[in-house]
């Protein structure tokens, strides 16, 4: 039988003692981070979640031995690519994502380093007057040329498409420009929590686009609880009020009178009335004076308003018209 050393023995004994403290376990990759940057993290997520860089292969012993007691928390090893440390929280996985992410920061392009995204050159000064600068930006593909006495770059231009190497020319090119396009931070690989593996891609949630989804949710629970009479506590109260409206109106349509539908079956009454006799106002002797003279009191006092504020009261129709659209839309799926 192979000796193994003391001290891995040793490594394994601690990496189990951190995986059994911790109900979230993950694996970070944390290649190409400077050591300065490095311990500013670790800084960061001090009290938060500890980190602990070691071999790959002793991980996984240590993950092998910890399984009985936490089921499924081998399966972290299928996600161990790059410079690998365990992570440690009692964090939930989807907030512990959000951190490590929020964490990153921007740094120069390295000669050899691997574009995860296309490295753009934006059109526009450089800030830099005539010179060699000139010849190096064509040099890498960026079209350049002298304007009003500086070096202005003419179009907007990819230099390294995503997945491409940095060349160490267009690395310089970048640093003499300030174009910082690398993210340099902790990598979140995987997550493990009560038997559950978590990637990189389901802790990456679009907060502005989960908080719109919750409240389309709401909205449409809030339509169906009212549409079906449902009462809640949020619905109750435009329940009863959809249903007075509802009444009111059958009220009205079938000249029901009730203390409450009285005047606006008299006012409905008369509008019609007056609707009918402009119609015939200029037969002679189709109305009497009385109504005559009601009609040219409506004419006198609508014409000013006519003539003033027509657009408003478009738009009030409008509004009005809106509204009755929106009412008839919650109440389509009582009929």
């Amino acid at each position: 039988m192979a000796h193994v050393a003391e001290w891995k023995k040793e490594e394994v004994q601690e990496l189990k003692e951190i995986i059994d403290q911790y109900d979230v376990i993950g694996v970070v990759d944390l290649m190409n981070i400077p050591a300065k940057q490095l311990q500013e993290m670790r800084r960061s997520l001090n009290g938060k979640a500890v980190i602990r860089m070691s071999k790959i292969n002793l991980i996984d012993l240590a993950l092998e031995d910890c399984n009985a007691d936490k089921n499924n928390i081998v399966g972290l090893s299928d996600h161990m690519e790059g410079q690998i440390a365990l992570i440690a929280t009692e964090m939930n996985p989807f907030k512990l994502y959000k951190i490590l992410e929020d964490s990153k920061t921007s740094a120069p392009a390295k000669p050899g380093t691997i574009a995860s995204d296309d490295i753009i050159v934006p059109e526009g000064d450089t800030g830099f007057e005539p010179g060699p600068f000139l010849g190096e930006l064509q040099q890498v593909g960026i079209p350049a040329k002298i304007d009003k006495g500086k070096i202005c770059v003419q179009k907007e231009t990819v230099v390294v498409k995503a997945g491409e190497e940095v060349s160490k020319q267009v690395a310089a090119t970048l640093s003499r420009m300030d174009i910082n396009p690398m993210e340099v931070g902790i990598d979140l690989k995987a997550v493990y929590e009560e038997e559950a593996i978590y990637t990189s891609d389901i802790l990456a949630i679009d907060e502005e686009q989960t908080l719109a989804d919750v409240q389309n949710a709401f909205r449409n629970a809030f339509n169906l609880s009212v549409n079906a009479a449902i009462p809640t506590d949020e619905t109750i109260s435009t329940i009863i009020t959809l249903a007075y409206t509802r009444a009111m109106n059958v009220g009205v349509a079938g000249a029901i009178v009730t203390s409450e539908t009285a005047e606006p079956i008299i006012g409905l009454a008369q509008a019609k009335m007056l609707a009918i006799a402009s119609e015939v106002a200029d037969v002679a002797g189709a109305i009497d004076d009385e109504l005559a003279d009601k009609l040219s009191n409506v004419a006198v006092a609508a014409a000013p308003v006519v003539e003033e504020v027509v657009e408003e009261e478009e738009e009030e129709e409008e509004e009005e018209s809106s509204e009755e659209e929106a009412a008839a839309g919650l109440g389509a799926l009582f009929g």
